[in-house]
Formats: structure tokens, C-alpha cells, sequence
């Protein structure tokens, strides 16, 4: 069965334009299908609609030879036609591949196509594909997905409604279990606890480590270590020479190893606000995953909120997740700190936010520093029960 998500209708705005569609994204986060949903939706417009896997190699060893070879397997005709290309990262030069077919046969044939591990596709893109392309990122589920995974569409629903008790419970349920193993569709359709975890840990390391072969990465532990590090330092300052020292390893290898972090989809970093290059701090980012679940892997913890020692680490990522949604773009979220270590943990527009897993007492003033700097932002501070009303309208 085929769940719907939330890029569907985003796609669906341009993909009767002419620029092709690249969606990137962690492995294991639904685009296959999503492919298949969209080429669907096409076929009920009455649209030609042809899929390509690139792990089949006849396909590959035929696309890399050349692109216009796609019209051996899609006789050409008087009408567009429009082709689903799965993993295309796997070609030796997917830049060439869709260039070619979008300036000398862009009335014949438009090209949709999925890649995970975007590093890869990135070293591999060396046409930037400027005017030729709408990129789309797909994210592991967010909380209306998880729910409509769940079969809980009606529950869905009633945001913004008084709940009772009854959905009250059902509600927070659902939410903590989201928090604590996170949005990977396989994760979320897991039948108990047990294979959910099994589902974590397939992906925390055999998928995980496809992106590290792809990327030409020889020491796995060493990589693996850092991940473990990471998610055990979310929400702080990311020194890569400090890195470097822990694991023995090169900075210059730190360095690499961030790089497909970042591009890989398995954690983001994010950058300082900032206004006053004296006083502010200005070069290293924070670190958040992208997924909780995947993260809660890395530590070993599988604990509900409440029970954790990381309770406040963990819901700073509970809100980046959410804040990135809405924005929809990572260098949208900023966070500000000084050199004398005032903080605020995200900025983004003319909003700001300080975050914790509760707060005795809410005090203002401990802002002052930032307000007076930047009186036109709006700071709050919020606790980890008010993050499901803040982005989704439910009250817990």
C-alpha cells in the first residue's frame, strides 16, 4: 500500500512544466514511492508514462552509453512522454543525461527522477543545471504523515478541535512514539517495538553504510564513531578539531566526513545568526538529525522524553525537525551566541526561540542581550508540550 505525502502536491504544481524534477533525499525515506505515486497521478491525466530502476544494469549500461539510448526502451512519439528514472545517481554522469535530453529533446520526453545520498549526485552534477531543473528534498515523515501511516486519518483531522480525553491520550501516545523512533516509513509501519528497533538499526548501519562505500569512505568505524559522537552533542557547537583529537584522525578527514553527514541527509548543520562579526560568534555550526528515531539509534536510548538525560538536547531536534519543515530551506534556521556565551537556540526571520524540555519559570530578561540587539525579532521560549500545538494545532 502507497501512502500519500506532503511533496505530492508540491510536485504536482510543476510537473507539467518543462524543467525536469530531481528529488533527493536519505535512503529509505519513501522516494521510489513517491515516483510511483506521481507517475500514477499522470497516467489518470491521460500521460505516457515510462519507469526506470538504474539498479537494473541493462538500464544503466544503456543510459550511460548515451542518453538518447532512453528511446530504445520508449519508442519516440508525437506526444511528450514522461519517464520515472529511480536512483539516478548511479549513472557515471547524471548531469550530462538530463541536460542532453532537456536541450535537444525537451518536447519529447520529461524526466522525473529520485537520487539518494545527494553528495554523491552533487560530485557527480558537475553542470550546475541552472534554469533546467526544480530540486525537491524528502524528509522522513512529519507528524501528519505519521499519522495518516498510522491509519489515523481522522485523528489528523481534528487539529485546532477540543479533543477529549479519550483522543487526548491516543494523541500524546502517538506523538511521544513519533518523537522516540522517529519518521522512516518502515520504522513507523513496524508491527511492535522490537522489529521497529530492527527497522532503526537497518538503517542506521547497512544503508548507512551505502552512502560511505558511494562516497569512498575506507574507515566505516570511524565514521560510525562520529555519528555516535554527534548524536550524543545535538544542539551544540560542532569543532571539527576537537573532532578530529577524539576519533585520531586528520582534521582535513573530519572535514570529509561532515561533508557526507551533511549531504547524505543524516544530520544538518546549522549556522549562526549574526550582525556583529566582534562580539558574535561566527564559525561553527550546531548539529540536528533529521530524524529522532535515527538518532535515538546512535545513542543506544530508546527512552520515552520524560525518563531521558538528553531530555533537553532531544528537544531542541523535536523543534528543528518541525521549524524545517515550515521554513523549507536549513539556511532559513540560524541560532545566536556570543563570545561570552549568551545563546538563543534558533532565529529564523523576525522569529526566535529559546528551547527546553520544561521551564519552572519563563523569564524574559535572560533575553535581554539579544532583544536589545535585535528588538525587531520576536523571541519565545517554548517547552517540549507545546511543540505539537505550536506547528500542528494539537493540544496535549
Amino acid at each position: 500500500m502507497l501512502y500519500p505525502r506532503d511533496i505530492l502536491e508540491k510536485i504536482k504544481k510543476v510537473i507539467f512544466r518543462v524543467e525536469f524534477i530531481i528529488i533527493s533525499g536519505a535512503r529509505q525515506t519513501g522516494k521510489t514511492s513517491v515516483l510511483v505515486m506521481l507517475k500514477d497521478f499522470m497516467e489518470t491525466k491521460g500521460a505516457i508514462c515510462h519507469y526506470f530502476n538504474l539498479e537494473n544494469p541493462d538500464y544503466l549500461t544503456s543510459f550511460n552509453r548515451h542518453p538518447f539510448n532512453i528511446f530504445e526502451f520508449i519508442p519516440e512519439k508525437k506526444v511528450k512522454q514522461y519517464v520515472f528514472v529511480d536512483e539516478i545517481q548511479y549513472l557515471d554522469d547524471p548531469s550530462r543525461f538530463l541536460k542532453l535530453l532537456y536541450d535537444e529533446r525537451k518536447e519529447a520526453v520529461k524526466i522525473i527522477c529520485s537520487g539518494s545520498s545527494s553528495f554523491y549526485i552533487d560530485k557527480k552534477f558537475r553542470d550546475s543545471l541552472v534554469g533546467r531543473k526544480f530540486l525537491f528534498e524528502l524528509f522522513p515523515l512529519n507528524f501528519n504523515e505519521f499519522l495518516v501511516f498510522k491509519g489515523e486519518e481522522e485523528l489528523s483531522a481534528m487539529k485546532g478541535r477540543k479533543l477529549t480525553l479519550y483522543y487526548k491520550e491516543k494523541l500524546k501516545k502517538l506523538w511521544l512514539e513519533y518523537v522516540t523512533y522517529g519518521g522512516y516509513p518502515k520504522a513507523v509501519l513496524a508491527e511492535n517495538e522490537e522489529i521497529r528497533k530492527m527497522n532503526l538499526e537497518e538503517i542506521g548501519s547497512s544503508y548507512i553504510k551505502k552512502d560511505i562505500t558511494d562516497a569512498g569512505i575506507r574507515n566505516q568505524e570511524k565514521y560510525f564513531a562520529l555519528l555516535k559522537i554527534l548524536a550524543g552533542q545535538t544542539g551544540q557547537l560542532v569543532n571539527a578539531q576537537e573532532l578530529a583529537g577524539t576519533l585520531g584522525v586528520a582534521h582535513k578527514t573530519i572535514d570529509e566526513y561532515l561533508y557526507v553527514v551533511k549531504k547524505s541527509y543524516q544530520a544538518a548543520f546549522v549556522k549562526p545568526f549574526f550582525r556583529n562579526f566582534r562580539k558574535e560568534l561566527v564559525k561553527m555550526p550546531k548539529i540536528y538529525f533529521y530524524d529522532t528515531g535515527l538518532r535515538n539509534f546512535f545513542l543506544g536510548d530508546f527512552s520515552l522524553p520524560s525518563a531521558r538525560s538528553d531530555k533537553g538536547a532531544l528537544t531542541e531536534n523535536v523543534f528543528f525537525k518541525e521549524l524545517l519543515r515550515e521554513a523549507g530551506d536549513i539556511d532559513k534556521i540560524k541560532f545566536w551566541r556570543t563570545q561570552d556565551g549568551k545563546e538563543v537556540d534558533f532565529v529564523s526571520g523576525k522569529s526566535a526561540w529559546e528551547i527546553k524540555f520544561n521551564f519552572e519559570k519563563k523569564k524574559e530578561a535572560r533575553y535581554g542581550r539579544f532583544k536589545e540587539q535585535y528588538p525587531d525579532i520576536k523571541i519565545k521560549a517554548v517547552a517540549f508540550d507545546e511543540i505539537l500545538e505550536i506547528f500542528y494545532g494539537f493540544k496535549i
